[in-house]
């Protein structure tokens, strides 16, 4: 198709447009009258005010409102135990003003005698909207909170999609799939993960970018936000090993470690004891609710299996992980052409999230934005999103179950809760071999099938390699695997 091929010299580049581009799109789009017409000349013909980005935001902002009304019941009725899991309306936020002292007055970690169990950026988050909360009772008032966090996550959303449509590239519409992702409207409003997914998302475009130290600055605030974009560092490193490119890494690791610790020594001055619990408690939980290891403690407890301590299983996901970045690191040296910097970013956090110790329904959020730039694949993205969907529904039936003596029609026994999160496991599995396949057949990558190198790779795009492992192949060249 004629938007896959290079523009012609002294001629604006055209954008991919996913209703040619992607198979399902395009068979889609055939209620809606087809796909868009060739006249069109995306990326050349100016679109009036229906931009790309414009059009996002409205796709965001309608999501955003439908994961809201889906706490409908909630909201009106109040978060109470058990009917929140049946509702599937539970979220965080009047949780922790309820039971962590913040409808008391205590600032998240600051106030004496704060046990919160988060990182200081989302400390900062949830004490500061707690200021905006008005007076009256407990259920008005966490209501209020739940609000004022939701609609500020709105804004989040959007800015989070703005940068990934950004990106440098010619598909601006791959954003779509995290304004409309099932996962985002199901779970976004749960937790302030997507604070640290925005972050996340800025760092790595101003990376694409070229611009490794305010990159370094926003992995930086989104790692003091939540731990996991500290991962992307490790992508960045094997690119740097594979192209001998050592610069970039040196100042985004060091502007971001400098970025952590001014973000994290006031909290840790004020009140120390209140700053390490969350590492203490990160450190001390046991298997935790949709992880691999909470499914085997349940299966262990069925058939008489032996048991998993708190210990053996932060020592075996931690081992696990390790394993699984081995992997990794072996692909992105191994591979016959460079590995993009959003494939690479992609396996490391999904590699997180399978061996971790927890995997709340939120965490989809953490690889939602990865995907769309890893493997923008309509089909793939979708199927992946509805297995999530199920699991985020067993989550909550299986809540009910454990936490009431609810009627047996409501609630989720454990073999099938656990299949749920084998499930779930085996839709991240999949999409890592998908990608690991992209890697080592850039034939069939949806990035580089347009004859770009890696939009997203900012000081390595385009770089020679200076360290490969050589797997019975020769090295493509960028070129090469252009038209492979």
């Amino acid at each position: 198709m004629h938007q896959t091929q290079p523009p012609e010299s002294g001629r604006r580049s055209r954008i991919v447009v996913p209703s040619r581009s992607d198979v399902l799109l395009r068979n889609f789009t055939e209620v809606l009258g087809g796909p868009l017409g060739k006249r069109s000349e995306p990326g050349v013909v100016s679109p009036g005010i229906f931009t790309v980005e414009r059009i996002l935001i409205v796709l965001t902002a309608v999501a955003a409102l439908v994961g809201i009304l889906l706490k409908g019941y909630c909201r009106a009725n109040g978060w109470e135990t058990p009917t929140q899991f049946y509702a599937t309306c539970y979220s965080d936020f009047p949780e922790l003003f309820r039971n962590r002292g913040i409808a008391e007055g205590t600032f998240p970690i600051l106030g004496s005698g704060s046990k919160f169990e988060y990182p200081v950026l989302i400390a900062l988050i949830a004490g500061v909207t707690s200021w905006l909360v008005p007076g009256g009772g407990m259920d008005t008032r966490a209501l209020a909170y739940f609000d004022i966090n939701v609609l500020l996550l709105a804004a989040v959303a959007m800015a989070t999609v703005l940068a990934v449509s950004r990106m440098p590239g010619r598909r601006p519409w791959d954003a779509a799939m995290v304004a409309v992702a099932p996962g985002l409207v199901l779970a976004g409003t749960i937790n302030w993960d997507l604070w640290a997914a925005c972050l996340l998302a800025w760092g790595m475009y101003f990376f694409a970018r070229d611009r490794p130290l305010a990159a370094g600055v926003l992995i930086g605030l989104g790692t003091a936000t939540k731990l996991y974009p500290l991962l992307v560092l490790g992508a960045i490193l094997l690119l740097a090993i594979r192209t001998g490119r050592w610069r970039p890494l040196v100042v985004t690791v060091g502007s971001s470690a400098a970025t952590w610790l001014l973000v994290n020594l006031p909290f840790a001055a004020a009140n120390p004891a209140g700053w390490a619990y969350f590492f203490q408690y990160s450190r001390e939980r046991g298997a935790g609710y949709s992880s691999a290891w909470f499914a085997y403690e349940l299966v262990a407890g069925r058939v008489g299996w032996p048991r998993l301590s708190a210990e053996s299983v932060s020592i075996l996901s931690a081992l696990c992980f390790a394993a699984a970045c081995l992997a990794i690191a072996a692909v992105a040296l191994t591979a016959p052409r460079r590995p993009r910097l959003a494939q690479l970013a992609f396996l490391i956090v999904a590699a997180f999230i399978l061996t971790s110790k927890v995997y709340s329904p939120q965490y989809v959020v953490w690889l939602i934005p990865l995907l769309a730039l890893a493997r923008p694949r309509w089909r793939d993205f979708l199927i992946w999103q509805g297995i999530e969907a199920l699991h985020w529904a067993a989550i909550w039936m299986y809540l009910g179950q454990v936490t009431s003596a609810g009627s047996s029609q409501h609630n989720l026994d454990m073999p099938y809760y656990v299949l749920a999160v084998a499930a779930h496991m085996f839709a991240v599995g999949y999409l890592m071999a998908r990608v690991t396949w992209d890697i080592y057949d850039p034939s069939y990558d949806p990035i580089r099938r347009h004859h770009l190198d890696d939009p997203h790779g900012g000081p390595f795009a385009n770089a020679p390699d200076r360290i490969l492992l050589r797997a019975g192949r020769p090295p493509l060249s960028p070129k090469e695997g252009s038209h492979a």
